[in-house]
């Protein structure tokens, strides 16, 4: 684990210590927890301008028609017959 140290307002501070109290965790997991979750949605909205910026190929979207088929067979009398 790397050491990270920055510097906060104190209302900033203030809270970030009022809901470490709140929800019974260290202001440091508190705050390692509020850096992990805005890292990956950052890491996310970048993973949606790349899907923009490179779509499936026909390949891929080949594979979505599958999705469309539904079960090979009704197995709804299977459930009936388990009551």
């Amino acid at each position: 684990m790397m050491m990270l140290s920055f510097r906060v307002d104190a209302a900033d501070a203030r809270d970030a210590q009022s809901w470490a109290d709140r929800l019974g965790v260290d202001r440091s997991q508190l705050l390692r927890d509020a850096l992990r979750r805005h890292l990956l949605r950052l890491a996310s909205e970048r993973d949606a301008e790349v899907w923009h910026q490179q779509p499936l190929s026909a390949d891929e979207r080949s594979l979505t028609d599958i999705e469309a088929w539904g079960p090979a067979e009704d197995w709804s009398d299977w459930a009936d017959a388990a009551r």
